[in-house]
């Protein structure tokens, strides 16, 4: 029996508890339109007082009082009106922000498995367009309370000013109500689709700027160009149905409360003839009217943008109420002291649930302060193994060790602090050299910089930048070569100073001819750290001080990995038919390329 996926959250529910942690703000401007609203609604009371005393009673002192009266009735409602305003946009700019902020960290939070399968143009949607929706919302709700109660305020004056009149100039307001919940209806459904095409346009734009240097690689610009104009549509056809919709209300909201003005002037008028009806009081009577008819009219664009803020507050709540799959422990207990043994026992891990395992039983010992090199065929479980040692994921059986501690026990940052990887993408941020070098360490030294570069073999290279230390490498760190990147992460690591240190192909995207200013850098940055190497240029794996070959037990793919033979590169080398394989079949376009073959495979 299947079960039936889980409802997306309620936007409205994310949106109300917004409004509860800002209701402060909220009061504030709650309470000004108050005064607001009590200075507009005395101004037509005003105005009859002035017409009938003063100038049909020829009362000049009357006609005087209600001016100033006016005046200062308008000098009110002026100041509310601006620092209504004002407050309505600093709660919804707190609201944003607030909002924003606890979606970066929450993303920061969740596991890698999330942001594997959810696109980086998703999240910037939710981050940029869906919170901006959202911030509009809360910038009408003090306008939109204040809008209520004129709208109330008026309609209790027209009853006790003239009910008969009242009734006839108010007999739309149930129409409206009608046809305002009718709008919402139909309006909501397609301002979600309006919002996931928006969305989805922004991941191409994302994923096309991203790999700009592929898209140009490949002369890919025309595919692309094809698929931003597909999403374009997409978003023009939504934009175009939610337009109709609005076209199909929108107008009637709008006539309805003209109806009320031509009822009045009709019937009102005829009342003023037979002198049943003072011309101060019809006066007065229509100028309520007419402070309806904003309201009234407003009430389509008001329910268009709560739509909008609930099925963006939707997508938004989405993201914050998935649950991280990996975190600390209630109960973690500290790092134990040690040099960084690493030690995995009986591991198994499948990245789906119901997926054939990548690691099935694998055993592993790494001795504090010696390095091993981790050598396989591709898809063997090599970078798996990197990421399970610090709870990228978790393992599906056995256990990860650090000096004795199983990884799940231990606190997430004091985990990863211990343990340092350089990665074969590298990731350099759009920031100074030293800001690159430090990241892990804001607070470090001059010194401790330099002497990070150093290690690293980058030094020399920074020096002679026009800015040294303080030069901006652009985003990506493109503006840089490949070596001079991976020295930059090598540095970033070394200066993060962890226990154990994993170098995760970090040659790999580096000319083999370049390889060895690399290689020496990472010879000195090893000496006595425990190291986990993943190569497969013979000689970057000779830098270990052994080595262990990842493979499944009977050479096929598809089946789990485990640790079929260890020793150093010269003994596996000699006694190891199947280490040569992968050796040669890893090393055929680096040989094409020219690079000299030190360890003699014979590829």
């Amino acid at each position: 029996m299947s079960v039936p996926p889980a409802a997306p959250p309620s936007g409205w529910r994310l949106l109300m508890r917004m409004a509860r942690e800002s209701w402060k703000g909220l009061l504030a401007g709650v309470l000004v339109g108050l005064v607001w609203t009590s200075a507009k609604v005395s101004v037509p009371r005003i105005a009859q007082y002035g017409i009938d005393e003063g100038i049909r009673g020829d009362d000049g002192h009357a006609l005087a009082t209600a001016g100033w009266l006016i005046l200062i009735a308008g000098l009110v409602a002026g100041t509310c009106s601006g620092f209504r305003r004002w407050n309505a946009f600093r709660v919804s700019r707190w609201v944003e922000t607030d909002l924003r902020r606890r979606l970066f960290e929450h993303l920061t939070r969740l596991h890698f498995a999330y942001h594997d399968k959810t696109p980086t143009g998703q999240l910037m949607s939710r981050a940029n367009t869906d919170l901006q929706q959202i911030q509009f919302f809360f910038v009408m709700i003090p306008l939109t309370l204040s809008n209520a109660v004129t709208v109330l305020a008026v309609t209790v004056i027209l009853f006790r000013s003239d009910p008969d009149l009242a009734l006839l100039s108010l007999c739309a307001l149930p129409l409206v109500n009608v046809l305002a919940k009718k709008f919402s209806t139909r309006l909501h459904p397609e301002v979600m689709g309006l919002q996931q095409e928006l969305a989805e346009l922004a991941e191409v734009v994302e994923e096309t700027v991203s790999g700009i240097r592929v898209v140009k690689g490949h002369g890919a610009e025309r595919t692309q160009a094809r698929r931003l104009a597909s999403e374009a549509d997409d978003v023009l056809d939504r934009s175009v149905a939610t337009a109709r919709v609005r076209a199909t209300y929108l107008p009637a909201l709008e006539l309805l409360p003209t109806l009320g003005l031509v009822a009045v002037l009709w019937y009102g008028g005829h009342q003023v003839l037979r002198g049943d009806m003072e011309v101060g009081q019809l006066v007065a009577f229509n100028a309520y009217l007419l402070m309806l008819v904003w309201p009234l009219r407003s009430t389509g664009m008001i329910v268009a943008l709560a739509q909008r803020a609930a099925a963006a507050g939707s997508r938004v709540a989405e993201v914050l109420s998935t649950e991280p799959r990996i975190a600390s422990p209630p109960d973690a207990r500290p790092l134990p002291a040690g040099g960084g043994e690493l030690r995995l026992e009986g591991v198994t891990f499948a990245y789906a649930p119901v997926g054939a395992p990548v690691l099935d039983g694998l055993d592993l010992v790494v001795p504090s302060g010696t390095s091993l090199a981790l050598v396989g065929p591709t898809a063997a479980g090599k970078s798996t193994i990197a990421r399970l040692i610090p709870r990228f994921y978790d393992v599906t059986g056995g256990r990860v060790l650090l000096d004795g501690a199983d990884v799940r026990d231990l606190q997430l940052p004091e985990l990863r602090r211990a343990v340092a990887t350089v990665f074969e993408e590298t990731f350099l941020f759009s920031d100074s050299i030293r800001a690159n070098i430090a990241f892990a360490n804001p607070d470090a030294t001059d010194a401790e910089v330099a002497r990070a570069a150093r290690l690293a073999g980058i030094s020399e290279t920074v020096a002679g930048l026009p800015e040294g230390y303080e030069t901006i490498v652009g985003e990506r760190g493109y503006s840089l070569s490949g070596g001079q990147r991976q020295r930059i992460a090598i540095a970033r690591a070394v200066l993060a100073d962890p226990r154990l240190l994993i170098l995760d192909d970090a040659t790999s995207a580096v000319d083999p001819t370049k390889e060895h200013e690399i290689r020496g850098a990472l010879a000195e940055v090893m000496a006595g750290r425990t190291t986990l190497v993943i190569a497969h240029r013979p000689a970057t794996i000779a830098l270990a001080d052994r080595v262990a070959l990842l493979d499944s037990p009977s050479g096929r793919p598809g089946e789990g990995s485990r640790i079929v033979a260890t020793g150093t590169h010269d003994e596996l080398l000699a006694t190891n038919e199947r280490y040569r394989q992968v050796l040669a079949s890893a090393n055929l376009a680096d040989l094409a390329a020219g690079e000299p073959d030190p360890a003699g495979t014979g590829a």
